[in-house]
């Protein structure tokens, strides 16, 4: 009994959290486009503003969460603690910036104290509260109004359905200004380079090894003056086992790797050293073309178990070459 009652409660809970959002988005009107305008005034190419958030309690929890999603999308941002404004944390703030606040009731003393200093710097407001005759209601050039909301606590005291909103509110922010700027996916993964999220949309020439770390060699190179340039290759990114076969314009002909010298080894014993890499390459290898993923490449070697994989432009031509060993230490594999 006490299982199906707490799932009662959640299912409750989770329902009257998502009608509030649904009722909003309904809602939602002309406060929120002018919303938009400002951030991208205040933050579009060129310009010096940021979004600086700020709400106290939970409301300034879910405001460095609404900070830090702008800022992953491409819009300047930072949260402040109100309390902290007026002990130095002013300074962060210019005429150049929105100040997004949020409040449930429009009343908290210390969002109060610090509207009435951003206001005299010349910086805009945009308040998030649910009393739209409040002081931060007043105070903001902007206002989004998110209603009267009873919380979903079964108390009716923590706040809960009013941050669900809040949060829904300010990620529908981020995002359609991320929108309006055209963010593309490479933009993204910029501001991801450490995370799954950019790392799956870094291109094969982000990891390719080009210049002194890939070998390129003639079609009548001897084996042996193959061998001694993969050998005079620096070992600091540890040396590649390969050389890459190329034509007059660069056109990607071949691929010598040290499995073939194993196998050619044991056809032309010691005979092979002196035999034209093109009589013994591998002729039409394997490759990855400029634009492709990262992941792609990765996947490629693991599945036909290669160490290392020549980088094509569109019309055959050598770009580079991607090495396991980068690869295992950038993660993806």
């Amino acid at each position: 009994m006490e299982a199906d009652e707490d799932l009662a409660c959640a299912r409750e809970i989770l329902t009257s959290e998502g009608r509030a959002i649904l009722d909003l988005a309904e809602r939602l009107g002309s406060s929120f486009a002018e919303a938009v305008e400002f951030v991208l005034s205040a933050t579009g190419e060129g310009k010096k503003g940021r979004v600086v958030v700020t709400g106290m309690g939970k409301a300034g929890i879910i405001g460095q969460k609404i900070s830090a999603t702008l800022a992953s999308t491409g819009t300047p941002s930072w949260s402040i603690h109100p309390a902290d404004a007026a002990h130095g944390d002013l300074g962060r703030i210019t005429p150049d910036d929105v100040v997004l606040a949020l409040s449930k009731s429009g009343e908290t003393a210390e969002i109060s104290r610090l509207i009435d200093y951003v206001k005299r710097f010349g910086a805009r407001v945009v308040g998030i509260t649910g009393v739209p005759d409040s002081t931060l209601a007043r105070h903001s050039d902007v206002l989004l109004d998110i209603g009267d909301l009873p919380e979903a606590c079964p108390l009716g005291l923590a706040p809960s359905t009013s941050t669900t909103v809040m949060l829904a509110v300010g990620d529908a922010l981020a995002l359609t200004v991320l929108k309006r700027r055209g963010l593309t996916r490479e933009d993204f993964a910029r501001f991801h380079p450490g995370g799954a999220l950019g790392k799956a949309l870094i291109r094969a020439e982000e990891v390719m090894r080009t210049g002194e770390n890939n070998v390129t060699v003639p079609p009548d190179a001897t084996v042996r003056e193959v061998l001694e340039a993969i050998s005079a290759v620096p070992n600091s990114r540890g040396r590649a086992g390969a050389a890459c076969v190329v034509e007059g314009g660069g056109r990607l002909v071949g691929f010598f790797t040290d499995g073939d010298l194993r196998r050619r080894l044991q056809e032309h014993g010691a005979e092979l050293l002196e035999m034209p890499i093109k009589e013994v390459m591998t002729a039409e290898p394997v490759t990855i073309e400029v634009g492709q993923l990262a992941v792609d490449a990765a996947r490629i070697l693991e599945q036909r178990k290669f160490d290392e994989l020549p980088v094509v432009d569109s019309r055959g031509r050598l770009a580079g070459l991607i090495d396991v060993q980068d690869l295992l230490q950038m993660g993806f594999m």
